[in-house]
């Protein structure tokens, strides 16, 4: 079992890893759930949770899910707002794998009576 310290220090730094696409020439999609995402709201320093789906069609390139994993715990204790968040794990995802088309919808957990659910993509779905 890894020590406290050996997790924040590859939390510290992760990066985005992926291999190369077994099917390259079909058109499938990958639907990946990461249940438990946490970050802290830029203005009030609350914790803030959410679920994040991600729903892609490989290009080159697949994600690596315990990296995904790892990255997605690093904004554990970084003050940004939803949108910041939904917008920047596209972006880097997209950066690391070239998906043909991808999907994040970030639906974070009510606080003070309001719920958001931020919906972003990229490219153009193709039909499976």
């Amino acid at each position: 079992m890894a020590a406290p310290e050996e997790g924040a220090l590859a939390m510290a730094e992760v990066q985005l890893l992926t291999f190369e696409n077994p099917s390259p020439a079909r058109v499938y999609e990958v639907s990946i759930e990461l249940p438990e995402f946490t970050c802290l709201c830029p203005f009030s320093g609350y914790p803030d949770f959410a679920i994040l789906r991600v729903l892609y069609q490989p290009g080159p390139r697949v994600l690596e899910l315990k990296a995904l994993k790892l990255y997605v715990n690093s904004f554990r204790n970084r003050p940004i707002s939803h949108e910041a968040v939904a917008v920047g794990i596209l972006d880097d995802l997209v950066a690391a794998a070239d998906p043909l088309w991808i999907e994040l919808v970030a639906d974070f957990n009510r606080r003070g009576n309001v719920h958001t659910v931020v919906r972003v993509s990229h490219g153009e779905r193709r039909p499976c």
